[in-house]
C-alpha cells in the first residue's frame, strides 16, 4: 500500500462572517482553486430565478416536502428568510465525505450551531473578520444613495454577527485577500492531515511495519 492510496473521510468547511467582510470572495476563490472541494447546495421553498439550475443551484423543493424533510431529521440545518424556507439536506454532504470530498458551506452562525450538534467530528468553522470598523462601514455602504438608517441597520446586524465569533475554531481577518486566501488553504491543509479522518491510515502503517 502506498501513501497515495490512504483513503480520507472529507470534512464540513464552514465559512462566516458579517456582511461585507469577504467571505464570498474567498469562497469563490477557494472553490476554482481547490479541486477537491465542492460547494454544499441547499433545499429551498422559493421559485427558481432565470438562470438557476435544479440540483446545482438550490434544490428546490414546495413547503410541504421542505417541513417533511425537517421533521425526519433530514436536514443538517435550516431557516426561514424573507418567508422561505433553506436548509441543507444532509444525504448529499454524507455521500460527499465517505468518497472522501470536502464540502463547503457559506452559512451564519445559527446554521453553523445546528450543523456543530449534528456533525462535530467532520466540521471545521472559520469566522471572516474585517481588519477594522472603517473597512467594514465602506464595504456595507454599497450604493452611495443609500439612507444612513439603511447603513446603520446593516452595521448593527454585522456587530450581532461579529459577537459569535468564540464559537468558531479558526478566525481570519480578511486585511489582505491573498494573504486571507493563503491562510484559510493552511487550515484545510492541516485539517485534512488530522490522523482521524484518515480511515485507512492503519493499514498503511501496518505495511510499514510488517516484517
Amino acid at each position: 500500500m502506498k501513501h497515495e492510496d490512504i483513503e480520507r473521510r472529507g470534512l464540513m468547511l464552514v465559512l462566516s462572517s458579517p456582511s461585507g467582510a469577504g467571505k464570498t470572495t474567498l469562497s469563490r476563490l477557494i472553490l476554482a482553486q481547490d479541486t477537491n472541494l465542492r460547494m454544499s447546495v441547499s433545499a429551498t421553498t422559493r421559485t427558481p430565478r432565470p438562470g438557476e439550475v435544479e440540483g446545482r443551484d438550490y434544490y428546490f423543493v414546495d413547503h410541504p416536502t421542505f417541513e417533511g424533510m425537517v421533521e425526519r431529521g433530514e436536514m443538517l440545518e435550516h431557516a426561514t428568510v424573507f418567508g422561505n424556507r433553506y436548509g441543507t439536506p444532509a444525504a448529499p454532504v454524507h455521500e460527499a465525505l465517505a468518497a472522501g470530498h470536502d464540502v463547503l458551506f457559506d452559512i451564519d452562525w445559527q446554521g453553523t450551531q445546528q450543523v456543530a450538534q449534528k456533525t462535530r467530528d467532520d466540521l471545521v468553522s472559520v469566522f471572516i473578520l474585517p481588519p477594522d470598523k472603517s473597512a467594514l462601514r465602506t464595504r456595507l455602504m454599497g450604493r452611495a444613495q443609500d439612507p444612513d438608517e439603511v447603513i446603520a441597520a446593516r452595521m448593527s446586524k454585522a456587530a450581532d454577527e461579529m459577537s459569535h465569533y468564540a464559537e468558531y475554531e479558526y478566525i481570519i481577518v480578511n486585511d489582505d485577500l491573498d494573504e486571507s486566501l493563503a491562510r484559510l488553504k493552511a487550515i484545510l491543509t492541516a485539517e485534512r492531515l488530522k490522523r482521524r479522518r484518515m480511515k485507512t491510515l492503519p493499514e498503511f502503517v501496518a505495511t510499514l511495519r510488517a516484517d
